[in-house]
Parts: C-alpha cells; sequence; structure tokens
C-alpha cells in the first residue's frame, strides 16, 4: 500500500554544507521529516512557489511548518519593529491552503502554521506576547525551547488527539490573538491559545508548540492517519 503523501511547508534561508556558505537553500528541518516517516507517511518540501497550488492534487495531506512571522498586513495590523515576516512563505503558503481548504486536504499547522491557519480564517495575532502575558516564557532565549503545562477543550479533536498530554515545549513570540473562523481547543497555563481547529473539516488541526521535536509528535501522526 503506498504511504500517504504529506507536503511540508518549507524555509529559503541561507545556508552551509561541505565547502559553500550562506547558500540561499530550500530547507526544512529533518524533524518533521523524521516524524512524518515514522508515522508511515512520505515527504515531499514544498519551497514557497505561489504561481500555483497545482501540487495539491497529488498530496494526501499538508503540514505547514514553524518559522519565522505572518506578516501583520495579512490581518490589518501595522508592522511592529520586532515581527520578523517572510512574504514569500505567506504567499506560498496561503495559495497552498486555500487549494487544500476547497479539496478538504488534512491540514496540520505548526507554530507559525497554525498562525497562518487563524489569519486565512479571518483571525489575528499578537505581534510580541511577552507584551501581553509579562514573561518570556514561551520563548526563553534565542535558540532555546520553554515548556508549559497545557489544557485541551473535551470532545474537541485536539482533545481527543492529545488526551493525556498535559505538558508541551514551546518557543514563538507570536500568538493568536482572534482565531477567526476556527474553534480554540487548547489553552497555556496562562491563556495563551495552544490549538485551532475546524470540527466541521476532514482533519483541520493547528498547534503552537512543535510536537516534531517533542516526545509526543501525536499532532503528525494524526495526520498522516486522516490521510490515508
Amino acid at each position: 500500500m503506498r504511504r500517504p503523501l504529506i507536503g511540508i511547508s518549507a524555509y529559503v534561508e541561507p545556508a552551509g554544507w561541505a565547502v559553500w556558505r550562506d547558500v540561499p537553500a530550500t530547507l526544512v528541518p529533518q524533524a518533521y521529516v523524521r516524524a512524518v516517516t515514522a508515522a508511515g507517511g512520505r515527504t515531499v518540501v514544498l519551497p514557497p512557489d505561489d504561481v500555483d497550488a497545482d501540487v495539491v492534487g497529488v498530496l494526501d495531506g499538508l503540514l505547514l511548518a514553524g518559522g519565522a512571522d505572518v506578516e501583520p498586513a495579512r490581518y490589518a495590523q501595522p508592522r511592529d519593529p520586532r515581527t520578523e515576516a517572510r512574504p514569500d512563505r505567506d504567499a506560498g503558503e496561503l495559495t497552498l491552503l486555500a487549494a487544500a481548504l476547497a479539496v478538504d486536504l488534512p491540514v496540520l499547522g505548526v507554530c507559525r502554521g497554525m498562525q497562518l491557519l487563524a489569519v486565512a480564517h479571518g483571525g489575528a495575532l499578537h505581534q510580541h506576547l511577552p507584551d501581553v502575558v509579562g514573561h518570556d516564557g514561551h520563548r526563553p532565549a534565542p535558540g532555546v525551547y520553554g515548556a508549559h503545562p497545557v489544557r485541551f477543550a473535551p470532545g474537541s479533536r485536539a482533545g481527543s488527539v492529545l488526551a493525556g498530554i498535559d505538558r508541551v515545549n514551546s518557543y514563538h513570540h507570536q500568538a493568536v490573538a482572534d482565531p477567526g473562523r476556527l474553534t480554540v481547543s487548547g489553552w497555556a497555563d496562562d491563556g495563551v491559545v495552544e490549538a485551532v481547529e475546524d470540527p466541521g473539516r476532514r482533519f483541520l488541526l493547528g498547534v503552537q508548540w512543535h510536537p516534531e521535536n517533542d516526545a509526543d509528535p501525536r499532532p503528525i501522526t494524526a495526520l498522516v492517519r486522516a490521510a490515508r
């Protein structure tokens, strides 16, 4: 039986390997690929491309990966100086997402990916979370993950998929302020939105943490299962 084909949105960033340094490269952390493979899926890396979304026709699922901030103009706000946007990713991923939603393709948004889901559904973001919650616990230092308690709404998809999970990792300085047409189904202990979903769809889930780097990657496993 063919493995489900999971498209993962990728970065374009300066990278180095062998004798090459600071070469623009399409990349995605191997942790995402490893988690998809472990769940029985096959990964296709999707660089930013807003020309069309034809690739959705061959995918069984879409994973919107973490990364830089969503451009605030996408949710009608001026840009905070601390916001680091990637307009190319926004354009490419929103093109993919619109096509995926049109055919009810299973979709998982991780960190930035969850925030993009909210924006695509008419929501908005907090551009710098410490201004809202009064601490840096969700991103303690550059390259350092935090951790915090989490709870999920009983009866929700998040509550079902993530039953028993009560603590997650954390690395973000923005968060969902308004989920738009999505339903909030998970919260951190300080009230920050940790999960959003659309109960009316086959599988549409966003999580604010990084399950690919967590000992319990169930959100990614659930995506692959929904894609079968």
